[in-house]
């Protein structure tokens, strides 16, 4: 029986299809709010209200011819793509969504998980650089350096605000976290800055509005992924997908009281928890316009990084002061 719960847990939930199926729900959602938030229509033709759109874009990506340009690295520029894909997808995995007997949970959850997560949602940024390196065009190594640039600005921001729920509840890892704020959930409220600083540095890992960077059409075409076309581009953009749908997921875990409840009301959990931190990004999106790089890193170590540390330090005093 642990055989098959493991089976379902790497293969359908939270496995390869329903990330699959959940990213491109999301990328629509997503899509639909911005839209709505600029007063636009957004996807409409393809299913109800244009929900295929996401799926449609992927498939007919997946059919267009798939070209290598003849200066570059073929085999890196081959390989960053599925190595990229098969981080996040590996970092899906890990989310604390359900558990049913200590031997499945230890199978699936361990001490040190949230390290684990965090790390291996740091790979595609050091993948976007291999794949703009290994492009061999001006165009896509400048989207690479810009994609090492920002990764030096928010990431140590979000590990200090990962840390804060993790040292509040003693514990590193997320499934013990998130038990912890389901047992004391006003505990939830003293995070609020850290919750503030990990949206922020999330919508910068993914590369959205304002930290739209590294591929801004108006200066470097499509930034890493300029020579990128057909099944490459179709997982890169399958990529930005999954991390973000991962990325709301650990959010959720940490600073959201997680998903209680088993399988089926942990997963309405999972699935509104996530849609709500999608919901900020979105609008975070809609209502800004994109930084220089130096604004950037200036925002990063000025505000995000003291934020963080200030929570941290809020953390220890309540923690001490607790017990």
């Amino acid at each position: 029986m642990d055989i098959l719960k493991i089976f379902l847990y790497l293969l359908v939930y939270p496995g390869l299809l329903f990330l699959f199926v959940y990213s491109t729900f999301v990328e629509w959602v997503d899509r639909k709010l911005y839209a709505k938030f600029q007063n636009r229509m957004g996807p409409m033709h393809t299913g109800s209200h244009g929900l295929l759109q996401p799926i449609a874009d992927f498939v007919k990506l997946m059919a267009k011819e798939d070209i290598v340009p003849k200066e570059a690295d073929k085999k890196l520029f081959n390989a960053v793509p599925i190595l990229a894909l098969t981080s996040v997808l590996t970092a899906g995995l890990l989310l604390p969504v359900w558990h049913f007997s200590n031997t499945f949970q230890s199978a699936t959850s361990f001490q040190g998980d949230i390290i684990v997560i965090a790390y291996l949602l740091s790979l595609p940024s050091f993948a976007y650089f291999l794949a703009g390196w290994a492009s061999a065009s001006m165009y896509a190594a400048i989207g690479g350096v810009r994609v090492l640039t920002l990764l030096f600005a928010y990431e140590v921001p979000m590990f200090l605000a990962i840390l804060s729920p993790a040292v509040m509840a003693g514990s590193w890892r997320m499934a013990e976290i998130a038990a912890y704020y389901q047992a004391n959930p006003w505990h939830l409220l003293i995070n609020i800055f850290a919750f503030a600083v990990a949206v922020i540095t999330l919508q910068a890992k993914l590369e959205r509005v304002p930290f739209d960077i590294p591929h801004a059409e108006t200066e470097v075409v499509g930034g890493a992924f300029t020579e990128y076309s057909g099944r490459k581009l179709a997982m890169f953009r399958l990529l930005a997908d999954i991390q973000m749908v991962v990325g709301a997921g650990l959010i959720a875990a940490l600073f959201m009281g997680g998903f209680p409840g088993g399988l089926i009301p942990g997963f309405i959990w999972f699935v509104v928890k996530t849609l709500i931190v999608v919901f900020i990004l979105s609008a975070m999106r809609a209502v800004t316009a994109r930084l220089r790089i130096d604004q950037m890193i200036s925002f990063s170590w000025k505000w995000l990084a003291p934020l963080a540390l200030l929570q941290l330090v809020i953390v220890i005093f309540l923690k001490g002061y607790l017990q």
